[in-house]
């Protein structure tokens, strides 16, 4: 078993690397705990912005996307995470749990990517609904094939990213392929899973009027999305590709102007979506 460590308070915007160096390869991993331990980064309290009412947001470790434009990429690799138990997960998060459901909010679990530690995020999150709290996960859905019944039944609500409806362009921004996340949506959709899709807003990259387009006519027909959410590019996470030693293309990219993020919401809007 690794060395087991303490789960680190903090910010998204930490970097922390070469916490686990003998954890195995991400996309590689097998579950050999049952989901007793597993890989995190670090968590964050009173955040307004990753799902309904005021969260406690744990990011784990491990994603198989390499976004160009991604703010967290020490939460690319387990070995960058910190080996922790879901049952100390569990008893920090019941010290918040009072207050969180009296201000209406809960559990959200991000990344990195959930779904790559699934047995580890099913149980935390089970464990959250034992506690009376929402649940929640950001995900890309390239890996929701992997995610059963049992999963969704402790999942309140999916923070889904779909980050272009061309797959050229989803290739080119994630190194992967497109179809899984449509089809993760369209079951989410089929069962009335609650979601709200995230969509970052790059210019140069992601701003394709068509691009938007094929996305906001792919979105609007499904009742379950609650919400649609633009995320404008922002530059806070530079510095990590630096510090890691990696080729960052978007040094020159700029931020959305007020004018494009507007038209990008007139889309979505004209689309039948309700977007923010």
């Amino acid at each position: 078993m690794p060395h087991l460590g303490t789960l680190p308070a903090g910010s998204r915007h930490d970097i922390r690397v070469g916490m686990s160096p003998d954890a195995p390869d991400e996309s590689l991993f097998k579950d050999e705990t049952e989901g007793a331990f597993g890989y995190a980064h670090s968590y964050e309290t009173s955040s307004r912005y990753d799902g309904p009412g005021v969260r406690v947001v744990l990011f784990v470790s491990g994603c198989l996307l390499r976004c160009t434009y991604c703010h967290n990429p020490d939460t690319w690799h387990l070995k960058d995470g910190t080996y922790i138990s879901a049952q100390e997960v569990l008893e920090r998060l019941a010290g918040f749990a009072p207050a969180l459901r009296s201000l209406n909010g809960g559990l959200t679990i991000s990344g990195g990517e959930p779904i790559v530690q699934i047995a580890f995020t099913k149980r935390i999150l089970a464990g959250a609904k034992k506690l009376g709290l929402h649940t929640a996960i950001e995900t890309s859905g390239f890996l929701g094939d992997r995610v059963d019944e049992g999963y969704l039944s402790v999942l309140d609500l999916v923070l889904l990213d779909i980050k272009s409806s061309n797959p050229d362009t989803y290739r080119a921004v994630t190194g992967r392929d497109l179809a899984p996340t449509l089809r993760f949506a369209e079951r989410l959709a089929a069962i009335g899973k609650p979601a709200w899709v995230r969509f970052t807003l790059v210019p140069g990259f992601t701003d394709d009027p068509a691009n938007v387009e094929g996305i906001a006519k792919f979105v609007a027909p499904m009742k379950n999305v609650e919400w649609v959410e633009i995320q404008p590019f922002h530059q806070l996470g530079a510095f990590k590709w630096k510090a890691m030693n990696l080729e960052y293309k978007n040094a020159d990219t700029p931020t959305p102007t007020p004018d494009l993020i507007n038209r990008v919401i007139e889309q979505f809007r004209s689309a039948g979506c309700r977007v923010r």
